[in-house]
This record gives structure tokens, sequence and C-alpha cells, in this order.
């Protein structure tokens, strides 16, 4: 192995709260390196861009305006957001003993918004943003030191020092892939036992079409289903409302079928409620993201969905205050969101600068 690199602070994970890190610190002196695992940046935010077809999120999707730290991001990148286009009406299939049928939904007083662009836009212009950060991907973190005066990292290709550290990774993950010499606090690794990795285990599900024939009328592209394998699907038309598609999210039970098994399952659900229209897609795609090693690992015990997310443990620095847990599910508000990543990048970057 070559010679360590040295940097003031290390960030694990190019994912939107390492590079939001990265970006609030970009106007001081510290050098700063990011590890990625990946072979590209963004972590579970995740577009798909098929050539001349809707982008598809493979990810993070869905923004609200309480969502305020994330839309001050925005518009300080100067980038744009648009409404999820909904109706009035929505495919409900009850039960399976029932045929599907169109219900009137409520009036819906916090509308979900949409990155113009798609998600992945805004990890994109971070990127480019960056003035003293080296990202450096296909960089999985094995261990960690802490020694006299700084931290010792190995990836599996390379190793590297740091005055400071921030872990992005979900607390679980970083539990289970990362060893720590000293350990971590025993109270800390008994939370990260038992926190939930958003979006750990579900599959997002798209398929793109020539037309939106969901918009017909006596019909919609919202679909609430207790029967499945489609949960939920939605309108993922592009901004123009030039490129059409459904977008939604199937049963994460479903995550050791083979793709084909999942999309012909996909496909019979559709037809009930579309007819064979639905079979003349232009393409699939779909994201199992608790085949993506680096977000998930299986849990040893049941865990809750979010459970112990925005625990406060997370926000207190480790070995001497130059260790951080950062990430979405570390997230005083809104764990889990774009927005608790973007609001765990700002808190771990103030308390850097105080120190």
């Amino acid at each position: 192995m070559s010679k360590a690199k040295k940097y003031d602070i290390l960030i694990f994970g190019a994912g939107l709260t390492g590079l939001t890190l990265a970006y609030l610190l970009r106007d001081s002196r510290f050098k700063i390196g990011i590890l990625e695992a990946r072979d590209r940046i963004g972590g579970r935010v995740h577009t798909l861009y098929p050539a001349g077809e809707a982008a598809q999120e493979a990810g993070a999707t869905w923004l609200g305006k309480k969502h305020t730290a994330l839309l001050d991001l925005l518009t300080e990148l100067k980038l744009e957001i648009f409404p999820q286009l909904t109706s009035d009406r929505a495919v409900y299939e009850p039960f399976s003993t029932q045929p599907p049928q169109v219900v009137t939904l409520p009036p819906n007083d916090a509308p979900s918004y949409r990155i113009r662009g798609g998600s992945s836009i805004l990890i994109n212009t971070l990127f480019e943003n960056l003035e003293n950060a080296e990202v450096m991907t296909g960089q999985r973190v094995v261990s960690v030191e802490k020694r006299a005066s700084d931290f010792l990292v190995k990836t599996d290709t390379g190793s590297y020092t740091s005055r400071k550290v921030v872990s992005t990774l979900p607390p679980y993950l970083l539990l289970k892939t990362v060893g720590f010499s000293p350990a971590l606090p025993a109270n800390l690794q008994a939370s990260a036992q038992q926190t939930h990795t958003w979006m750990g285990e579900s599959i997002k599900v798209s398929l793109t079409y020539a037309e939106p024939f969901w918009r017909a009328e006596n019909t919609s592209g919202t679909i609430v289903s207790n029967v499945g394998p489609v949960s939920e699907m939605y309108d993922h038309a592009d901004f123009a409302d030039e490129n059409f598609a459904l977008k939604g999210f199937i049963n994460g039970a479903y995550f050791s079928l083979q793709k084909e098994e999942r999309l012909a399952m996909i496909l019979r659900q559709l037809e009930k409620y579309y007819g064979a229209v639905v079979r003349d897609y232009l393409t699939y795609n779909e994201t199992v993201w608790r085949k993506e090693s680096f977000t998930f690992a299986p849990y040893e015990t049941h865990v809750l969905p979010h459970e112990n997310n925005g625990h406060a443990l997370y926000r207190q620095p480790l070995y001497d205050g130059d260790f951080y847990l950062a990430g979405a599910e570390t997230a005083a508000a809104f764990p889990g969101y774009m927005d608790g990543a973007v609001r765990s990048a700002r808190h771990v970057a103030a308390q850097i600068l105080k120190s």
C-alpha cells in the first residue's frame, strides 16, 4: 500500500450530506478528502437519465415547503423545484377480493415537489462548486484508527490520515462494515444496532412511456394498492411535461426475485387498471436498495421503520471531539429525508468551524 495521503478533514461518503458539508466548508483553508465506495457520487440520491425520455428517480425524490434547509440550499445554488403532478383521483385497490376502483382524493394542504432536472442535479451542482475538496470514488472504508494527533483511515486500496473525520454512512452500515480502534462507545454501538437505514428495504421502479395514458378520464396516475406488488405509483413526467413515466414502489419482500420476474408482476398489476397499453413501455428501471451493499447491511434483529433516526447520540463528536457522525439518519429534524441530510451537514460544519 502506498504512503498515506494527508488531509485536514476526511469525509466518508459523497452523497448529499458529504457534498453539502464540503460545500459549506469551501471557503475554509481545510484540505478536505471525500472517500466514496461507489464508482459514482450521490449515494441515495440517484437519477437515471435515459436518452430522450423522462428522468427517473431511483432514490430520493420529493420535498415539501417545510423542508426549509433543503430549499435554502436549492435557492443558493439557483436550482428550481416544481410541483409533483397529481389529480383529485387515485386508483385504489383495497383487497384482492375487490376490483380496483377510482376514488376521489381530499385536497392536499402540503403538496410535494421535485427538483427540476432530477434530484441528481443537486449532487452535480454541489460537486461543481467544491473549492478545496478531493472526491475519490471506489474507496470503501474498512478501518479507522485513532492516533495521538490524527486518524489513520484505510480503504480496500489506500491509506489516509486526517485531523478530523466525518462519517455520513448510515449508522448501522458504519457499525457493521468499518473496524474501529479503539472501539466505538458501547452506547452508540447499541443504538446503531437498532437504527433503521432510510430507504434500505425500498424497491423503486419506473416505466417510461411515449404518452401519458393514465391521464384519461375516469383514471389516474396515482396508485395506492394493498394488494401489490406495486404499493404506490405516481405520474413522473418531466418539468416540461414532454417526457412521461410512472414511478413508484413495490413491496420490499420481492427483493429476491429476478428483475424480469418483478417486471412481469408489475405489468400484470398495471394491466388491471389501464389495459394492454401498459406493455408498450419504452424502458423499465428499478433499484433494489437492499442489494446496494454501500447503503444497506442486513439487520441482525428486528428494526422498526425510522427507529432511532435522529437519535441525539449521533450529534455528539467522538474520539476527543474529532470524529463526527452525519447523514440523513442523524438529523435532529426530518431524519431520513434530503432536508435531514442537509441539516446534518450544517450541524457538523458548525461544530468543525467552532472547534
